[in-house]
């Protein structure tokens, strides 16, 4: 009867033992060693369980390989034959202000900012018939000359800047209009643009003219990254003679105006699509794309010249168009 109580005894001191820490027991040090290892083993399996997951999603980016650098050499090249390209396509290229004179076209690129061509050669005859030189327009009444450039829009400042700078030609240049670009930015609302424009078609001195047409053109040839007109100038340059500057500045705004717009170009009608790295950015089929063309690369289109050259008038003839002034465009 007594054996019953002494079993039940001998249990709970084993179970208390088990619970309490093992340091007393002679064969537990390797106890304590292995339950800690056991327990750190479900942590490492944790611990690669992210890993997995996040490989997948790092694989998108890798799929599209980077693009191979261009050359310098390359540039250069593909440059040129653009604007060989260009050449052939455009064999009639010419500025489009309408002029006879320096003081002419110094007068109507001014009055171009912001408007047309074809708004400015719409304009100019009656200016010029009223105030034909500089010392005429700088005795101008300011609100007779503020009425004659109305149409060209920024009338007010237009007016300003025609009748400071034929004060300045007056007093300062003997009523001659200079053929120095040093001297020419020096005249109210003249700067390297209009200059370059003056530069190049009145005196046959090389220049680079970066308007908008242009210089949106530089950047999508890859020729420049750049929005700052001097760091266009100064890159694009650098990939041409010097004897192209003028010329090349004509295709470019050419072919800005005509087919490689600011917000639908023709990339399907584009004559030097397999040179442009931005082919794709318009209108792909060809069908569609000719319906974006503009001037005379439309039916029955023509240029923004009110007088145009002899070039462009056998050009209109070869291709059986009449030579009348186009429609207010880009």
């Amino acid at each position: 009867m007594t054996a019953a109580p002494d079993s039940a005894v001998s249990e709970q001191p084993a179970r208390t033992a088990e619970a309490a820490p093992r340091k007393r027991a002679p064969g537990g040090k390797a106890a304590p060693a292995k339950a800690p290892a056991k327990k750190a083993a479900p942590r490492k399996a944790a611990a690669k369980r992210p890993a997995a997951k996040q490989a997948p999603a790092a694989k998108g980016p890798a799929k599209k390989p980077a693009a191979k650098a261009e050359s310098r050499t390359a540039l250069v090249r593909r440059a040129r034959r653009i604007n060989r390209e260009l050449a052939e396509f455009y064999p009639y290229v010419h500025p489009e202000l309408d002029f006879e004179n320096p003081f002419q076209l110094l007068v109507a690129t001014v009055l171009s900012a912001q408007t047309t061509d074809l708004r400015v050669n719409m304009t100019t005859p009656a200016l010029f018939a009223r105030y034909p030189t500089p010392e005429e327009m700088a005795a101008a009444d300011p609100q007779e000359l503020e009425e004659i450039v109305r149409p060209t829009g920024f009338f007010r400042a237009k007016a300003r800047s025609l009748l400071g700078l034929s004060a300045a030609l007056r007093d300062r240049f003997g009523g001659e209009v200079p053929g120095r670009l040093e001297d020419l930015v020096t005249l109210p609302g003249v700067g390297r643009k209009t200059a370059n424009v003056v530069l190049g078609n009145a005196f046959g001195v090389p220049g680079i003219t970066v308007d908008t047409h242009f210089g949106r053109l530089a950047r999508r040839f890859g020729w420049t990254t750049s929005e700052d007109p001097e760091k266009i100038e100064e890159e694009v340059g650098s990939l041409f003679p010097k004897s192209e500057w003028t010329m090349l500045s004509h295709r470019l705004i050419f072919h800005g105006r005509r087919v490689c717009h600011s917000r639908k170009p023709a990339c399907g009608a584009c004559p030097i699509a397999p040179l442009c790295p931005s082919y794709g950015e318009g209108e792909t089929d060809p069908d569609k794309a000719r319906k974006l063309l503009k001037y005379e690369l439309q039916p029955g289109g023509t240029g923004q010249r009110l007088k145009p050259p002899p070039s462009f008038v056998e050009h209109q003839k070869a291709v059986h168009q009449p030579v009348v002034p186009a429609g207010e465009g880009e």
